[in-house]
């Protein structure tokens, strides 16, 4: 696969079989993301992988939390500004508006949102999932790191038959996932990721992109 194969069919898949995710493919992905860019070489992240027993484990302490309606957990981050100017709001709402629609969920069905978004903590059946942290004490920089870190992650991970779901989600439950994984007190949850092989029987429309123009503007030579 090449590099604009893997970038053009990545994807956040929100279902997955159960086929087990090789452990060597995963080693060679993490190996290899290791040589992502960060600023004077910090590589701010530090990850953690689940499979078999521990996911299985955190899937069911997740899934008693929701079953109770156990309030989330407080954001150590914002994950979206509260205001979100256009045209960002809009391409959120019409996010929101094609993965509900493609579920059959409305607007107004609160409840069937609610069940839709608790795949999430479930990891939308893949077998295996990442969780990504982030020192508390670094900066904005750091963090564009870690999202570099984690694209490579997902690209590498296309180039071994395999696709992902990066999640902010988990930020809510990250007392759970810490039960499991006592990571050190200064580190951040910053994201999970379900990875796995792609349930081509459940089909979720591909949200689209904004035209080239929309974002990207060319400074030409005019003698050129």
């Amino acid at each position: 696969m090449d590099v604009y194969e893997a970038v053009t069919s990545r994807r956040a898949v929100r279902g997955f079989t159960d086929r087990p995710v090789p452990r060597e493919a995963l080693e060679r992905v993490l190996s290899a993301a290791a040589w992502s860019p960060s600023g004077s070489n910090l590589q701010p992240w530090r990850v953690y992988v689940l499979t078999g027993r521990p996911l299985a484990e955190l899937k069911k302490r997740a899934g008693e939390r929701v079953a109770a309606a156990d309030p989330w957990d407080e954001r150590q981050y914002e994950m979206y500004p509260p205001d979100l100017k256009s045209p960002y709001g809009e391409r959120r709402a019409a996010f929101g508006k094609e993965r509900y629609s493609a579920l059959g969920v409305t607007r107004e069905d609160w409840q069937a949102r609610q069940r839709a978004a608790s795949e999430n903590w479930q990891c939308f059946g893949a077998p295996a999932a990442l969780f990504c942290y982030i020192d508390r004490d670094m900066g904005r920089p750091q963090w564009a790191d870690v999202g570099m870190y984690l694209q490579t992650v997902m690209l590498l991970l296309r180039a071994e038959g395999l696709h992902s779901c990066p999640q902010m989600a988990w930020s809510v439950y990250r007392t759970t996932v810490a039960e499991l994984l006592a990571p050190p007190d200064d580190l951040i949850l910053y994201c999970g990721m379900s990875i796995g092989y792609e349930d081509t029987t459940t089909h979720h429309p591909r949200t689209g992109r904004a035209p080239l123009e929309e974002t990207v503007t060319f400074v030409d030579d005019p003698t050129a």
